[in-house]
């Protein structure tokens, strides 16, 4: 018998806008290892471009920014995942996996 699975894909909306995604997650997750915007996006094969105005609109629609950059000084500037980014991954990775529990459940019930 074929085995059946649910995928799903969260979003997590603000003000009617899109707030926070996987793709989102991740890029905020890159920048929390690797300290730069621009490695982050290049370790996702994403433009600069893309991962600024991505990062530009998670702190629009934050009540904290979540991303913050650092500029000169003898090490070079940087960018920081602030305390609230961190909860925002936390957030979303538990809401998603909320989610899919309760799908993996309604499909094992759905089987019975």
């Amino acid at each position: 018998m074929d085995r059946v699975s649910v995928h799903n894909r969260l979003w997590l909306m603000k003000n009617g806008r899109s707030y926070l995604g996987e793709g989102r997650v991740a890029l905020l997750k890159a920048i929390e290892k690797m300290g730069s915007i621009s490695a982050a996006a290049r370790s996702m094969n994403m433009s600069y471009k893309k991962a600024w105005e991505a990062v530009d609109a998670m702190n629009a629609l934050s009540d904290e920014p979540l991303v913050i950059r650092t500029s000169g000084g003898a090490g070079g500037g940087g960018t920081e995942v602030t305390k609230a980014g961190l909860e925002a991954i936390h957030l979303y990775e538990r809401i998603n996996r909320r989610c899919n529990e309760f799908l993996d459940n309604e499909l094992k019930i759905a089987r019975t």
